[in-house]
């Protein structure tokens, strides 16, 4: 693995730190899937750690929280974070699209009643102007932009960095 050199106006995610940090986010953070905007927030946050593309939390109160479901009994566990809850489209439940913390741990405050959209299974997540990449493996669920670089941690391989 070697790092890329970030360029003007990017971000290398090897410089994020581990423990992760929380911060706002500056643009508009938009969610679309079924032709429709299912979240848009001009007050999301992302959560930046080591070798993983940003994470952008919702506030529930900027999601369509009529379409979706907290799915029963699916539940992980953060090291950092805490205890994460699943949620999944009302129209289909089997398709599992964000996670969230209700109760986030000391530090995480930030993003408790937020919501953090894969990218991979909605059909599109924008940051400002841009569309979002999906970062390989559902595991991590970030979002690839230009502003960022990696190497990424998720593709085969990388479950050891």
């Amino acid at each position: 693995m070697e790092r890329i050199e970030p360029g003007p106006g990017q971000e290398s995610v090897w410089d994020y730190p581990r423990p992760p940090r929380v911060e706002p986010v500056e643009q508009t953070v938009k969610v679309v899937h079924g032709g429709e905007v299912l979240a848009e927030s001009a007050r999301a946050h992302r959560v930046l750690e080591t070798s993983h593309p940003p994470t952008y939390y919702i506030p529930a109160s900027d999601v369509a929280m009529q379409r979706l479901v907290c799915v029963s009994g699916k539940t992980s566990f953060c090291e950092f974070k805490g205890t994460a809850q699943y949620w999944a489209l009302a129209d289909d439940p089997e398709q599992i699209v964000a996670w969230s913390y209700a109760q986030p741990s000391a530090g995480f405050e930030d993003i408790e009643d937020h919501l953090s959209f894969y990218a991979s299974r909605v059909d599109e997540a924008w940051v400002g102007e841009e569309r979002a990449k999906a970062q390989s493996s559902d595991f991590y669920g970030g979002w690839i932009t230009s502003q960022v670089v990696g190497p990424f941690k998720g593709p085969p391989g990388t479950g050891g960095w």
